[in-house]
């Protein structure tokens, strides 16, 4: 399909919105970037503007169910809500716009379904993975920031600065995250076992003061994944590598691209 700048794709009977930098994927390799846990396309910022001038490549960014400007979601989420977008909804996405090769890239939850893909689809279309903040289990530190966050929207001002962008999808954006990772159940919840599958160049990058992870996610992701793997720690940062610190981050992706091409 012919890709505009800005719209929104049919996924089954979900509408998807998304947004779209430079060349179309049908033309030029392209970053399709997968967000955070509570991001959507305009929590990225300026940030794919300024990947695509940096690297040259198109830049595809959408939306979750639930989130930003896409349609609504039932809540609460399966604890399985990360294999069922990297599993059942990427592929339709990378098929539906003309994705030819590329990356993803990954933030947070993003980079756990990035992750998900890489390590089970085998796509061709595939050159490198870029993981921001990624979480491949979980851990206590990360949450009980989630606990802290469950706080904040209940009775601080997290709620209203998140509707700016999401709108109403603000409470299911919020709670379909929030409750799954604080769900019990969720605590069993491991990605290890796809680390081998990820034979694709693969570029890690992590604050060193994330109060999301330790460092024992990339380190175990630079110990099992089955490919060639970099690691970029990043000082003075936390969860948000390419907020806090996005020159930092640019080099750093751009790097990695140029060295894989």
């Amino acid at each position: 399909m012919a890709i505009s700048d800005r719209g929104l794709l049919r996924v089954g009977k979900a509408e998807l919105e998304y947004r779209m930098i430079g060349p179309p994927p049908d033309k030029a390799p392209t970053l399709v970037l997968l967000h955070e846990g509570l991001g959507c396309v305009a929590m990225w910022r300026d940030f794919p503007d300024r990947l695509a001038d940096r690297t040259g490549y198109g830049v595809f960014a959408y939306s979750r169910q639930g989130y930003g400007g896409s349609s609504p979601c039932a809540v609460p989420r399966s604890l399985n809500y990360m294999h069922d977008e990297a599993e059942r909804v990427l592929p339709v996405i990378l098929d539906t716009i003309g994705f030819r090769e590329g990356a993803l890239i990954g933030h947070s939850d993003g980079a756990s379904i990035a992750a998900i893909y890489g390590g089970s689809a085998r796509d061709v279309r595939l050159r490198g993975l870029v993981l921001i903040a990624p979480h491949f289990f979980t851990e206590a530190p990360g949450l009980a920031s989630i606990a802290e966050a469950k706080r904040t929207y209940e009775s601080g001002d997290l709620r209203q600065r998140l509707a700016k962008h999401h709108g109403d999808n603000v409470d299911c954006a919020f709670w379909g995250w929030n409750r799954a990772w604080l769900d019990p159940g969720f605590r069993q919840w491991d990605l290890t076992g796809y680390l081998p599958g990820i034979t694709v160049p693969l570029q890690l990058i992590q604050g060193e003061d994330d109060e999301y992870g330790t460092l024992a996610q990339i380190e175990t992701a630079a110990d099992r994944c089955g490919g060639p793997v970099r690691t970029s720690l990043l000082p003075k940062c936390g969860h948000s590598p390419h907020r806090e610190q996005p020159e930092e981050t640019l080099d750093i992706i751009g790097a990695f691209l140029n060295y894989n091409s």
